[in-house]
């Protein structure tokens, strides 16, 4: 891992397409811009995270929630939502 100082203002070049600027710091945080083409994906870490673990819980769902939901719908014979 490469570790810089910068202050506002000041650039970081990653390749010859992607520019990361300091834009501020306050207390503790630090805002940043990045520009890089469309096709970078720019993903906060913690969200990634969260949407990861989300995932894995509804893959974890009781069995029946699928039948559940389908009565809800209107789709499965025999069961009525309650």
């Amino acid at each position: 891992m490469l570790v810089l100082t910068r202050k506002p203002g000041e650039k970081i070049l990653i390749g010859d397409d992607i520019v990361i600027t300091v834009l501020d710091t306050r207390g503790d945080s630090v805002r940043i811009g990045i520009d890089a083409p469309r096709g970078v994906k720019i993903q906060r870490d913690e969200v990634v995270r969260a949407v990861t673990e989300a995932n894995l819980a509804a893959t974890l769902a009781d069995a029946d929630g699928e039948a559940r939901i389908k009565a809800s719908l209107g789709l499965t014979p025999g069961l009525l939502p309650s």
